[in-house]
């Protein structure tokens, strides 16, 4: 017999909307999603996930969010009850956190026609879009943000996922969000170091992509290590911007091995893991960077100047450019961290390192020694800024 062959498209359609006090009832931008959004006639209902952490700056967030929905209830009906989970990478890392999202996905009957709504930072959002998507085969999930990472980066992308086996995000799945809701002033509750965290992404994707880009990050660079929230606002913007021109004119669920937004993020994962999460994932990412961006140079790729420029913006934001865990057990720790990526890739590596600033270029193998060395780098460079 002959064999039978498939083929089909899906196509996915999500908006990315960017405002400001998104629960003021003054502000019809979420109401009018839901009042446009698939066919009315269903029993459309709403089961909403915060972020414990981020609802403590926001007494009132439950209240408003309950008064908001109120007004709603001819398009969707927020179910009784409002879930409050802890955030950070926590979230990912207890599956009792996962199944109490499930369990309420089927208590109050979320199915197909309705929504599970993730409210906080990065961890949270890919906790709950997981539990979303492996719920009845894909219940439809809405993100909003509350951090500049999550706003800029993972949040308007098409990723969830959990840790699992000691490993980051090895469950998870492709699910994009129906859609993305980034309120500019739920970056009030960060501290400093989220603040920050979140430009790491807005670098990674400007030296690979956009010389001009990382040029005004350069110019700027004072003004968002001091919460100019004006200048934070076009960051995010053109940092959302590019992470979704990406996705639609790439290879947005993975077929491949190549995986050139995760620009510095081999060390980075590795480095999050042997903090037990102490490092934020952008301070992690901002380390990567650097330590990709050295071994650039090493393997006579990256001009010596275009480095110095990149440690000095990274410097400027007010990243450490060196961690210590980097260079434990003789480094071998950071290799294995290299090999668990490789096998998160499907055993072929794919790395992208810096031609010149702006222009990324990928490679399928890295040097021991030359990793070595640029951790050596880096470490004395931090060393040297210390005595001064």
């Amino acid at each position: 017999m002959q064999p039978l062959k498939q083929s089909f498209q899906v196509s996915y359609s999500y908006s990315i909307f960017f405002t400001q006090d998104l629960f003021h009832l003054a502000n019809d931008t979420l109401g009018a999603f839901f009042r446009s959004f698939g066919d009315a006639s269903f029993q459309r209902k709403a089961l909403c996930v915060i972020d414990s952490g981020f609802a403590a700056h926001y007494p009132h967030l439950t209240q408003n969010i309950l008064t908001y929905f109120a007004t709603l209830e001819e398009s969707v009906k927020l179910v009784p009850s409002i879930l409050l989970l802890p955030g950070g990478e926590e979230a990912k890392n207890d599956p009792a956190l996962f199944d109490q999202i499930v369990e309420a996905i089927d208590q109050y009957g979320i199915d197909r026609h309705s929504f599970v709504i993730g409210i906080g930072g990065g961890a949270i959002l890919d906790l709950v879009g997981y539990a979303a998507a492996v719920s009845h085969r894909g219940v439809k999930h809405i993100r909003i943000p509350t951090t500049v990472l999550s706003q800029n980066d993972s949040g308007v992308g098409v990723k969830n996922g959990i840790n699992y086996r000691g490993k980051k995000n090895f469950l998870g799945s492709f699910a994009p969000p129906i859609a993305v809701f980034n309120d500019l002033t739920f970056l009030h509750s960060l501290d400093d170091r989220d603040w920050r965290s979140g430009i790491a992404e807005a670098i990674k994707v400007a030296l690979i992509k956009d010389k001009v880009f990382f040029e005004w990050i350069e110019a700027n660079a004072q003004a968002l290590a001091q919460r100019n929230e004006e200048v934070m606002a076009y960051l995010i913007h053109r940092c959302a911007e590019m992470h979704v021109e990406h996705i639609r004119s790439g290879d947005p669920f993975e077929f491949g091995s190549s995986r050139p937004l995760d620009f510095g993020h081999w060390a980075a994962h590795k480095l999050e893991y042997l903090t037990d999460f102490q490092i934020r994932h952008g301070e992690a990412v901002a380390i990567g960077i650097a330590l990709d961006s050295v071994y650039s140079t090493k393997v006579g790729k990256l001009h010596a100047e275009e480095l110095e420029r990149i440690l000095a913006v990274i410097q400027k934001l007010g990243f450490d450019l060196y961690h210590p865990k980097l260079a434990e057990n003789d480094k071998i720790n950071l290799r294995n961290g290299l090999q668990e990526f490789r096998e998160h890739l499907g055993g072929r590596l794919t790395i992208m390192l810096l031609d010149r600033i702006g222009k990324g270029v990928e490679v399928h193998e890295m040097d021991a020694d030359r990793i070595a060395e640029s951790v050596d780098y880096l470490e004395g460079h931090f060393s040297s800024l210390l005595i001064n």
